[in-house]
């Protein structure tokens, strides 16, 4: 907790040296001088404590932009972040992200913006190894090639009386967020398909 310009004073009042030059009493002239003194040493007390705040990302407001200078964000996969709790969560994630390849990373990265995806990983057939039925799906290449499949994709048909023209006949409404951070955050020697489950 800061202390206060009157804690300064009586602090500043009893490291004088005694004697009748040196009066304490708070009408004298030193006292003056000592409280004027007193109140930028509270102000200076009071701006290192704001200091302890913005020095955690998660209460900073003053440094609130250095920080996220420094996580790299705004991204081209942030979004609209318009408010002071939104900046918070968004930063907060950034710098404790641990990152991964598994399945479950992205499952959980989805599940955090709100979809369900299964995510399906590719092998070429191969003779001698694959068994009869097993998928035909290309050369060795496809090994690199994986697919984010969302769940109860939403679309968006072509309504008489509503539509206008030039709109599409039928559209997907992707999940933007969700492909802009997952082709972030893939392997970069993988190739990322989404999949809109029902479309």
């Amino acid at each position: 907790m800061a202390m206060t310009a009157a804690d300064y004073l009586s602090m500043l009042q009893a490291l004088l040296p005694t004697g009748a030059a040196w009066p304490r009493v708070l009408t004298s002239e030193l006292s003056a001088l000592l409280g004027g003194i007193s109140e930028e040493l509270a102000r200076i007390d009071e701006r290192a404590e704001d200091l302890l705040n913005e020095a955690d990302p998660r209460t900073a407001l003053e440094l609130l932009e250095d920080w996220e200078r420094v996580a790299g964000l705004p991204d081209s996969c942030s979004g609209d972040i318009d408010t002071m709790q939104e900046r918070h969560e968004a930063l907060e994630q950034r710098l404790t992200e641990l990152g991964g390849q598994s399945r479950a990373y992205f499952i959980a990265v989805a599940e955090r913006l709100g979809y369900v995806i299964t995510i399906e990983e590719f092998e070429p057939f191969i003779c001698n190894d694959s068994e009869c039925g097993d998928e035909l799906c290309g050369d060795d290449t496809v090994r690199s090639w994986w697919q984010v499949t969302v769940a109860d994709a939403k679309i968006i048909d072509f309504v008489c009386g509503e539509s206008e023209c030039g709109d599409a006949l039928g559209d997907i409404d992707r999940a933007d967020t969700l492909e802009c951070i997952c082709n972030q955050l893939k392997p970069a020697h993988t190739q990322l398909i989404f999949n809109y489950e029902g479309a």
